[in-house]
């Protein structure tokens, strides 16, 4: 359509959205599918949680705020940061470069911060470099705003680590914007403290490349791995725009809200868009924000228990499959094995023929490799490998 911006025609969808319309399709048929697709936690948001959006309400609490959210919240991320990581260079940093409310932006989901990030850094002649195997949303994104999208391969002989020599070639001075994703969707994989520190190394001598910082699984990491926030690098800490939320932390995915710390040569942009896009975050949805970060919640250490348990024994079940090679995840809640058929045919066929429903490994890159992504957020996951197995 001639009157459509053609860089609409670089836009794509999630290719999980797709699955699980097949599955309920089959559903509606009378088959019992057991949908490994979405990274949908399988527990109810903590009640202290919903409780105080209810109470919220009660109290009247249901217009608009500032854009940014109200101030209770944005200190409580603030807090919530500094009692996660007691050893945030803070004291030592610039006053414009320490944690403040003032740089907090609560956004309504993950999702609008890569958009606002992307959009304001992306344009022709720029160069934005995103993880693959990774979010489809980014190289979506990163198309759209005209820049040239860049991969960096994670590759399973490595373990999906990053590449650090690949990624020092790619960055130049056309460079705007590098996401980095760990625990990573879809591999599960975690980058090493050590990684992260020379990556910041590498980014050091270019003062305009920001980082996309994707931490929304951080809380979900597994015994013998540790999540290394970049918010520790202070060689980039002028320019780090740091995604979280609560959709996977506190099984909160439908409430849709999350957040971002912004550097100080952003925020004033990024609340201006804010405001152009979405005006503000559902009001309720932030007072129970501010209950889920004020607090102690057992139910995570109960959710991250059993993702890890769930993510071991479904690895180990997988790699018993023939023509199934499965690495063990770090963390986040999914498993990503290689395939010998394509993909794409392991998708079909597993859905068609078992009701299992799991995303190709092409909605999350273009690896010359086949995998496929397996959310173990889904408790059923030992009895879909188990069909998978027997038939």
């Amino acid at each position: 359509m001639q009157f459509i911006n053609p860089l609409a025609d670089g836009l794509f969808s999630e290719r999980g959205f797709q699955v699980m319309k097949a599955a309920t399709a089959l559903e509606q048929q009378g088959r019992d599918v057991i949908n490994l697709g979405i990274g949908q936690p399988d527990f109810s948001t903590p009640p202290a949680i919903a409780e105080a959006a209810v109470q919220a309400i009660r109290d009247g609490q249901h217009g608009y705020t500032a854009a940014e959210g109200i101030l209770a919240i944005r200190e409580a991320v603030v807090a919530d940061y500094h009692r996660r990581y007691p050893n945030l260079p803070d004291a030592r940093l610039p006053e414009e470069q320490r944690l403040h409310p003032d740089r907090v932006l609560l956004v309504p989901g993950g999702k609008v911060t890569m958009f606002l990030a992307i959009t304001l850094l992306g344009a022709p002649g720029a160069d934005i470099l995103y993880p693959d195997p990774g979010f489809p949303m980014y190289r979506s994104l990163a198309q759209y705003s005209g820049a040239r999208a860049l991969p960096y391969r994670l590759r399973f002989a490595q373990g999906f680590a990053l590449d650090l020599d690949e990624i020092a070639a790619q960055v130049s001075e056309r460079t705007r914007l590098i996401i980095i994703n760990t625990p990573n969707n879809p591999t599960g994989a975690v980058i090493p403290p050590q990684q992260l520190q020379e990556l910041a190394k590498i980014l050091a001598p270019y003062p305009d490349c920001f980082v996309l910082s994707d931490e929304i699984y951080a809380e979900c990491v597994f015994q013998g791995h540790r999540h290394h926030t970049l918010l520790m690098e202070s060689d980039i800490r002028d320019r780090l725009i740091l995604l979280d939320g609560f959709s996977k932390r506190y099984a909160m995915t439908g409430w849709r809200l999350g957040y971002a710390i912004w550097p100080e040569r952003l925020i004033a942009y990024a609340k201006t868009l804010a405001v152009n896009v979405h005006s503000c975050v559902n009001t309720p949805a932030q007072y129970a924000g501010v209950a889920a970060l004020s607090r102690e919640h057992p139910e995570e250490a109960i959710m991250r228990t059993s993702f890890e348990q769930r993510a071991a024994a479904a690895c180990a079940a997988l790699n018993e499959l023939d023509g199934v090679d499965c690495l063990p995840a770090g963390g986040a809640f999914y498993l990503f094995p290689k395939v010998r058929s394509t993909a794409e045919q392991v998708e079909h066929d597993w859905l068609a023929e078992h009701a299992v429903a799991v995303i190709a490994g092409e909605g999350f890159g273009q690896s010359d490799e086949s995998f496929v992504r397996l959310s173990v957020a889904n408790d059923r996951i030992g009895e879909a490998i188990s069909r998978l197995r027997h038939g």
